[in-house]
């Protein structure tokens, strides 16, 4: 993972801090726990329904002139006097599509890093876990003024496509040009991903609610899952004075007075609520839903849910 952060070819700063320390033991424990098939998320060991080449025993049968001689299980062939073969669940590939926020809401932060820096490091810690086994990933990314899709592939390709696109979205998403819509770029990947996949959606959830159709159809046919990252200053409001506010998306500015108790009470109850809300949004469309913050040791945070979904 850390050699993965090293491919993305930029260094931390003040200003972009990146992901924090990833430490193997931990990415290693998250893969172990993925591997589980925990309900199908992440997992190398995605089962089909039918028969063919694969490590899981479904049955075995009396050897017919034409099955493969590499098939014959030798052990039942001596007890029965009667060549037997295995026959094995066929192992079907498991696409991951990581739809990942790159508008400018996401380059905030105040704490240790950046909204962008806790999503960059969820999309490499999924991407590693997806592609160690052999998977495929791919990335859809939104809110730049230009679409961003990479196509699933499969392995260390994938892993690397993964990281040369996030590299490119770094470079652009501090621009507040009109992005790429959210709800426009869950309505591609619908038409996109035809086999069933999962889709870890990380994102602030912040702006217009045009994601909750295009999410209801992707929650019918595949398993998602939803990354949200916060930071605690957007819930609250500290007595400094005077401040010129700016909507990072729209570049609306606004003068509030922060030393009034009764409007710093009201904006923390707003934004509560706001939050309960799209909390309570993706709960009725059936997704997970789990929330990471710039101030917590995100990935531990992330292994935890992993961990709880499988039991």
């Amino acid at each position: 993972m850390t050699r993965a952060l090293r491919l993305l070819g930029t260094e931390p700063t003040p200003a972009r801090p990146g992901p924090g320390p990833v430490p193997d033991s931990l990415l290693k424990a998250l893969e172990l726990t993925i591997a589980r098939r925990v309900d199908g998320l992440l997992s190398g060991d995605h089962r089909s329904a039918l028969l063919g080449r694969g490590t899981e025993l479904a049955q075995v049968r009396p050897y017919v002139p034409g099955d493969d001689v590499r098939l014959i299980d030798w052990n039942v062939t001596a007890r029965t006097r009667e060549p037997h073969i295995r026959v094995q669940l066929a192992e079907r590939v498991l696409v991951t599509w990581i739809v990942l926020d790159m508008s400018p809401s996401m380059s905030f932060g105040t704490t240790e890093r950046r909204k962008a820096d806790v999503a960059l490091g969820v999309a490499l810690a999924v991407g590693h876990a997806a592609t160690v086994r052999g998977n495929r990933v791919g990335l859809v990314g939104f809110g730049n003024p230009t679409e961003r899709v990479m196509q699933p592939t499969q392995g260390r390709a994938g892993l690397v496509g993964l990281l040369l696109a996030l590299r490119e979205g770094s470079e652009t998403n501090d621009s507040m040009e009109g992005g790429f819509p959210f709800g426009k770029a869950l309505e591609r990947l619908a038409g996109a991903a035809r086999q069933r996949a999962l889709v870890v959606v990380v994102s602030d959830f912040r702006g217009p609610r045009d994601w909750r159709k295009p999410l209801l159809r992707l929650a019918g046919r595949h398993e998602v899952v939803a990354v949200e990252v916060r930071d605690p200053r957007e819930q609250m409001l500290e007595p400094v004075g005077t401040l010129w506010l700016v909507d990072p998306e729209s570049g609306r500015e606004l003068q509030v007075n922060t030393n009034d108790a009764g409007l710093r009470q009201r904006f923390a109850a707003a934004a509560d609520a706001e939050r309960k809300g799209v909390a309570h949004e993706l709960a009725s469309l059936g997704v997970a839903h789990v929330t990471l913050s710039t101030e917590r040791d995100w990935l531990r945070d992330l292994a935890v849910f992993v961990r709880r979904r499988r039991k």
